[in-house]
């Protein structure tokens, strides 16, 4: 009996490892390619053997040949979008078929606990209208793909994985924020739309970015594992749930991250611009659409120490500095006890519309809220300037909270803000005082962990805390 078993796996040995053909799990039936695109289709097969992918889409045959480590690389033409096809790709006497192939937009969800909040919650912590989207989510053109947690001290070639379809099963299990935003785009466009969600709770950026663009820009002291976990450590995220993407063709990515990083904002922007310039180098895309969820409000401890409040600084930072980058901004939709704000459907459409002015160059769409541009002293009073307000800011007739003004000696005090209707009928101003401070150099809004803002453009898009000084 032991020497019949022992044949048999011998002979199931031989049997695996005669299948020499195999390509990253990336790829799969029910996958979206990019539309539009040359499209790298990778893999490995024996040494200096001849591979060919046929595809179902047009009467092209494509090959390359495996270089002495059977390592291949081969770029296909896709059209625009449609489907469902198939394509092939054949080695030696192996061929591996993939079937039920859609070509659409392609996008990267990443970040943390917030990315990764599933639409069915946490516990204890509901997705608001999660399961009126549930009940509505079979739709064949919405394709999930989920990686697996995963850490590595050195570059990975493959993760685990596979492409889901869209139906109630799988979307409660999925990103909340990623699926509203997959989901509102396929709406809009009428466009077959893929996620590739890669997501871990509770980490900070720098395990999310390469290990060549930590070692050039930053000193050690800035990028260690504050708390010794190997998914805190740098580079070990992006070596085990990004690198095997690479160069999977992407239209661009999503992001939610920041509490990781909420007590060490001094570097943040620094860190986030050299992160997404990082990836953008690693997969060779030219500058691909990077678009991030600013921190929403919690109390983080209190508001005597407003971390938070120069991490959002950070961020906004980021956007304003890094080329076809975006933020969304949840200054309204905090949760003072919670630090997964419930709102993720309405974030995924916040992202969402970034992407429809910026990427598919819908007019008419507005993206941004309410950014601060510059202020004027005017007496006792401080004239605030914004960009993104064409047509005004509001606070929707209720009073508007949350700003603080301060004199010379560099303490603030609340102030009163209104909408200032004259200037040639420009609203994106607003004059704020307070009776405490006669001579006003500084102004700052929202700068609390918690708070519950009110300040929006007249399109219901809310602006980012900010503050004129630099103290």
């Amino acid at each position: 009996m032991n020497k019949f078993l022992s044949t048999i796996f011998l002979l199931l040995f031989l049997n695996i490892n005669s299948q020499d053909l195999k390509l990253p799990s990336i790829f799969g039936d029910n996958m979206i390619l990019q539309q539009n695109s040359s499209a790298p289709v990778w893999g490995w097969s024996k040494k200096d053997k001849d591979v060919t992918i046929n595809v179902s889409w047009n009467d092209k045959l494509y090959s390359t040949k495996s270089n002495s480590e059977g390592k291949w690389m081969i770029n296909i033409d896709t059209p625009e979008y449609g489907g469902p096809y198939q394509f092939s790709v054949s080695s030696i006497k192996q061929t591996v078929t993939f079937k039920n192939v859609l070509i659409g937009e392609v996008w990267i969800a990443s970040g943390q606990s917030n990315m990764e909040m599933p639409l069915n919650g946490f516990n204890k912590e509901p997705v608001f209208g999660s399961l009126d989207m549930i009940a509505k989510s079979t739709n064949s053109n919405i394709r999930l793909f989920t990686v697996e947690k995963k850490t590595s001290k050195n570059p990975l070639e493959n993760l685990n994985g596979k492409w889901l379809i869209s139906n109630p099963k799988n979307t409660s299990t999925f990103s909340a924020v990623a699926y509203s935003y997959a989901n509102y785009l396929n709406d809009v466009l009428g466009v077959p739309l893929g996620v590739i969600n890669t997501p871990w709770g509770g980490t900070p950026a720098e395990a999310w970015t390469d290990e060549k663009t930590l070692n050039t820009n930053f000193d050690k002291s800035e990028i260690k594992n504050h708390r010794n976990l190997p998914q805190h450590e740098p580079s070990n995220l992006f070596n085990a749930m990004i690198n095997p993407l690479i160069p999977y063709k992407i239209k661009g990515v999503i992001w939610y991250q920041g509490e990781g990083n909420v007590a060490r904002a001094n570097n943040y922007d620094k860190l986030m611009n050299k992160m997404i310039e990082g990836w953008r180098r690693e997969w060779n895309q030219d500058a691909f659409s990077f678009y991030f969820v600013q921190l929403a409000p919690f109390k983080y401890g209190g508001n005597d120490k407003p971390d938070s409040a120069f991490l959002r600084e950070a961020q906004l930072k980021t956007m304003l500095n890094t080329v076809n980058s975006g933020m969304v901004v949840t200054l309204d939709i905090g949760s003072e006890h919670t630090i997964h704000p419930p709102e993720k459907i309405l974030i995924g459409k916040r992202l969402a519309y970034w992407a429809l002015a910026k990427d598919y160059k819908i007019e008419g769409i507005s993206f941004s809220g309410p950014v601060y541009k510059s202020l004027d002293i005017k007496g006792d009073k401080v004239i605030v300037n914004f960009d993104y307000a064409e047509r005004g800011v509001t606070s929707y007739n209720n009073p508007i909270k949350d700003f603080e003004i301060a004199g010379s000696d560099r303490i603030f005090h609340s102030a009163n803000a209104r909408v200032i209707r004259g200037y040639g009928g420009n609203r994106s101003k607003l004059e704020v005082s307070s009776n405490k401070v006669k001579e006003p150099v500084a102004v700052r809004y929202g700068w609390k962990n918690f708070l519950e803002g009110n300040l929006y453009n007249t399109q219901g898009l809310p602006a980012s805390s900010f503050r004129s000084d630099s103290w």
